[in-house]
């Protein structure tokens, strides 16, 4: 029966099931949120009113069909029975974003050093996602953003719909008043975590809020901007101009050239990218399901390894013997000596890139190649010990044997019948 068995007839700040599960890395929620591990998955559970969780539950949903970085959404629980408040009488059921981590995470993590720049294009991205397909989001801010390493970047998920609404486009003055409302809250989360010392030195509070308009027009502009250009240099910079765009992580939609006295007037209708060709390349190439920019690293190793096999060789080979090849003599041998007790610090595939990172230093360092093997045992002895654990899937099937032996132990003293 899954979740059905959960005590929903109960307010969920009171619930003493042993199937709820503490998340050190959660952000902070004006409602009562609890996370549950069933079925080796794990769920954040939202109690809110019946009204709210619909209205949520379909803007997220939307935001999954137009491949939106947010959470995952799975139902909504009402009709609970009992006697709750009409205000907080259903739950909003989501998925946990695996290896994802909240901006006090990050702040306070003495690994990452200062990571406000990284983390504000993030979550401006993300904003300009939302506005080009319609979503005015109405309480932007880090407190409803999750962030996931993706090969050293950081991509910012929308976690809280709450306030959203979806219109067929937005008005420039909805998209300044949500920047603006952007700009206050950042502002004060990031004065917050300079009262708690949480805030690195020489990151100012104040500064880093003010730069998120100038941030959100420069992306804004180079997304929506039109162009003039002389007939001799149109196919060039219009090449150009996409190359950027895709760069960006967005994609050409339309693209029009309307004559003008000066020359072409270049206008580009942009929406969100699909998912990568990249993460679909490798997926085809080795099974691995990874993030976008990942991705692209592992390719770029496959092909510089494809390069190594064809010296030694003396002859082609072709990219998918190259592909499996280093799947299972380059990839998996790294990934399965990650020491058990740091497994679940970082996904696989971010540990690799890092990897390869380290390595590169290494032999920077000692003027030769030091090799993968080399370069992974000093990571997992001098770099990996230093991430903060995440809570992933692994834990969650942990917490589910917890849960059968709690169980068991209870039948066996005869707590339970």
């Amino acid at each position: 029966m899954g979740l059905l068995t959960l005590p929903w007839a109960e307010p969920l700040q009171s619930w003493t099931d042993s199937r709820l599960v503490e998340v050190r890395q959660r952000g902070i929620s004006r409602h009562v949120v609890r996370f549950v591990a069933e079925g080796g998955c794990l769920y954040a559970l939202k109690q809110i009113s019946e009204a709210l969780a619909e209205r949520e539950h379909r803007l997220l949903r939307l935001l999954e069909e137009r491949h939106i970085p947010a959470v995952g959404v799975r139902g909504v629980v009402v009709d609970r029975g009992g006697h709750l408040d009409p205000a907080t009488d259903a739950v909003l059921v989501t998925t946990f974003l695996e290896y994802s981590t909240s901006y006090r995470s990050l702040f306070s993590n003495p690994r990452a050093g200062p990571e406000s720049d990284k983390l504000i294009d993030a979550l401006v991205q993300l904003l300009v996602r939302l506005h080009l397909t319609g979503f005015y989001w109405g309480d932007c801010s880090l407190s409803n953003t999750l962030f996931r390493l993706d090969a050293g970047a950081l991509e910012a998920y929308l976690v809280d719909a709450e306030t959203s609404e979806h219109h067929e486009s937005l008005s420039d003055g909805q998209r300044t008043y949500d920047v603006e409302l952007a700009r206050e809250n950042v502002g004060g989360e990031l004065m917050d975590l300079r009262a708690g010392d949480l805030l690195p030195e020489g990151v100012d509070p104040i500064e880093v809020a003010d730069s998120i308009p100038r941030r959100y027009r420069a992306l804004w502009d180079e997304l929506a901007q039109e162009e003039v250009l002389r007939p001799e240099e149109q196919r060039y910079r219009v090449a150009d101009r996409l190359r950027r765009i895709n760069e960006l992580g967005f994609d050409a939609d339309e693209v029009e050239l309307i004559s003008s006295g000066a020359g072409y007037r270049l206008r580009v209708q942009t929406r969100v990218a699909e998912p990568g060709q990249h993460k679909q390349r490798l997926f085809m190439r080795t099974g691995l399901d990874v993030q976008e920019n990942q991705a692209r690293r592992l390719l770029n190793d496959i092909a510089s390894f494809r390069g190594y096999l064809e010296q030694k060789s003396a002859h082609p080979v072709p990219e998918s013997v190259a592909a499996n090849r280093w799947l299972s003599e380059v990839y998996d041998p790294v990934v399965n000596a990650i020491p058990p007790s740091l497994r679940g610090r970082l996904a696989p595939a971010e540990i690799f890139h890092e990897i390869l990172l380290h390595r590169w230093y290494l032999s920077e360092t000692a003027g030769h190649d030091v090799g993968a093997s080399a370069a992974a045992q000093s990571y997992y002895r001098s770099v990996l010990p230093d991430v903060p654990e995440q809570f992933t899937s692994r834990d969650v099937a942990s917490a589910s044997e917890r849960r059968i032996r709690e169980t068991s132990e209870a039948r066996d003293r005869g707590d339970v019948v």
